[in-house]
């Protein structure tokens, strides 16, 4: 048996049973942590062959998912459907919604090759792409992480790749830099580097505004980034917790050191649930100098090729090894954990996105990780009513390792990427339109509209309890949801998240009550949608909202 046989034998057997032993861990994390990015094909889209944008600072077309291009059938209402594919100028592996309602993508260049020179910046509403040079900053900022600031709407990013004097890449890095939406400039913060170096790090939004940045590989090994650190905008990085540092919450077992799946409590500002890969759980501090405690409950294996969702407050939909499926409850004094149905298909590198109606979806993905071995083209849906999955559409192309998906303000999912590593390059995007936009015939359903709406809202302030907004006339309105702007990479969006919010209709006036609990609805912003009696969302308008 050869070595490369024996790997792909053992990976689809570790990924499926979970993660048996410390070696065996590494065996799986090897063929991440080398990055190889041999020749691959190029899968450009529709197009003729070439990048959508061959030459910087550009602003090129594509079609945008406007309702007149939706796709229609008989069988949209029960599944939604996927758009024809179209072009994107880059691997789509870092994808973040920035509150202008643009979607910032970036980590390769135009041939999808590993090296996060340039950044692309899509408007899904003109349907139109400026794609940009990394000029001021030599960080390649392939998986690296990415964060919205509550205050500014700038953009943290942490960390990424790091080529060392003799030219051989994927060290880590410790560099910290911001993007600044109104100006599209992507720009070093030189003053405010990271103490230790971090590759897949996780940024998690706290209650006060600053981000907690855990995880990652310091250097190559793994040799993992077992201190978490914290960040203010306009203030810099505090002290490292050193009093948190756990090489059983973020070390080489199970991966636990890849993109940490980490969730602020909603009951209790002071502390960060953390889902380890082999089964732990832990508490994290991130107060002080910090501290962290290992819990006496464990979770089924799991491992960081599958996505976990904020789908409620203080609710967690989280698909582990072998397809199955837990949710958590962590808004009490310890986390209740519970089996829901098994997701249909093993999914390694499948992406998890919070709908417009809090449902859940599930695309990508394939039984052999990062391999085209029983590739999953139809994606899934979870219904938190029922506990239930749903087969859902079919994509033209599927999408493994470097694959993101998002939920746009239209309340569709951008689903793009895959490669640099992979069977292919996915230099491409596909639209999936929701069963939620049609009507009983699969056609275009009537969609509500917000009209007048405030651009901000501060959750302490009574002139706020309750906010108005207009919607047009006719309108009856069922349902009105919340959903954090998302920010995604490596199966791990680490912003979403999902809440109904309770109002009273009179006429096209809505008097809605605020969220009020900061450690769920962390400062930030927000997608909020109305949602009428036939199930229909409307176009989200995104707020800012504060403490």
């Amino acid at each position: 048996m050869t070595k490369r046989l024996y790997r792909t034998i053992l990976s689809g057997l570790i990924a499926v049973f979970g993660f048996a032993s410390h070696a065996q861990a590494q065996t799986v994390l090897e063929p991440v942590v080398r990055e190889d990015d041999g020749p691959r094909p190029l899968d450009y889209g529709p197009g003729p062959g070439v990048p959508l944008a061959t030459s910087y600072a550009a602003t090129e077309a594509l079609a945008a998912p406007a309702e007149a291009t939706m796709p229609t059938g008989p069988t949209a209402k029960a599944k939604g459907a996927f758009g024809t594919w179209i072009n994107w100028p880059l691997i789509g592996l870092h994808a973040a919604l920035l509150p202008d309602g643009r979607v910032m993508s970036y980590g390769t260049d135009g041939n999808g090759n590993q090296g996060g020179f340039i950044y692309d910046l899509w408007d899904p509403a003109a349907g139109t792409h400026n794609t940009l040079p990394n000029a001021f900053t030599p960080t390649d900022l392939f998986c690296s992480a990415q964060s919205v600031f509550a205050n500014s709407g700038n953009v943290l990013l942490t960390g990424g790749d790091r080529t060392d004097s003799s030219g051989v890449r994927n060290f880590s890095s410790n560099d910290v830099n911001v993007f600044y939406p109104a100006s599209n400039q992507l720009l070093p913060d030189n003053n405010n580097k990271m103490m230790f170096a971090r590759w897949y790090p996780t940024i998690v939004p706290l209650p006060n505004g600053e981000k907690l940045v855990v995880g990652g590989r310091e250097n190559k090994g793994p040799i993992a980034a077992t201190t978490p650190e914290v960040y203010t905008e306009g203030v810099g990085w505090r002290k490292p917790l050193f009093d948190a540092t756990s090489d059983a919450a973020f070390g080489a077992k199970g991966g636990n050191w890849y993109y940490p799946r980490a969730y602020q409590l909603p009951n209790d500002p002071t502390k960060v649930i953390v889902l380890g890969n082999e089964g732990s759980l832990f508490y994290l501090q991130p107060a002080g100098t910090g501290s962290i405690t290992k819990l006496a409950q464990t979770i089924r294996i799991g491992g960081y090729q599958f996505p976990t969702a904020k789908y409620a407050p203080g609710k967690l939909l989280s698909v582990r090894a072998n397809k199955k499926v837990v949710t958590v409850d962590i808004t009490g004094a310890t986390p209740k954990i519970a089996l829901t149905d098994d997701i249909s298909q093993l999914r390694i590198w499948s992406n998890a996105t919070v709908m417009a109606d809090g449902k859940v979806f599930v695309n990508g993905g394939s039984e052999v990780g990062n391999q085209k071995i029983k590739e999953k083209y139809e994606a899934e849906i979870w219904d938190p009513a029922t506990g239930h999955w749903s087969l859902a559409a079919k994509a033209e192309k599927y999408r493994l390792y470097h694959a993101t998906a998002l939920l746009l303000p239209d309340a569709t999912v951008l689903t793009a990427g895959g490669g640099a590593p992979g069977p292919v390059k996915n230099v491409n995007a596909e639209i999936y339109y929701p069963p939620y936009l049609y009507d009983a015939a699969g056609n275009p359903a009537p969609r509500p509209a917000i009209n007048i709406y405030p651009t901000w809202i501060k959750m302490s302030d009574p002139f706020f309890n309750p906010f108005w907004i207009t919607v047009d006339a006719g309108d009856v309105i069922s349902r009105v949801t919340l959903l954090h702007t998302g920010s995604v990479t490596h199966s791990n969006n680490m912003e979403q998240s999902f809440q109904d919010l309770t109002f009273v209709q009179s006429g096209q006036s809505l008097a809605i009550t605020p969220p009020r609990n900061p450690n769920y609805t962390v400062p930030g912003f927000y997608m909020l949608f109305v949602i009428n009696n036939q199930g229909v969302p409307s176009v989200a308008k995104i707020i800012k909202i504060v403490r």
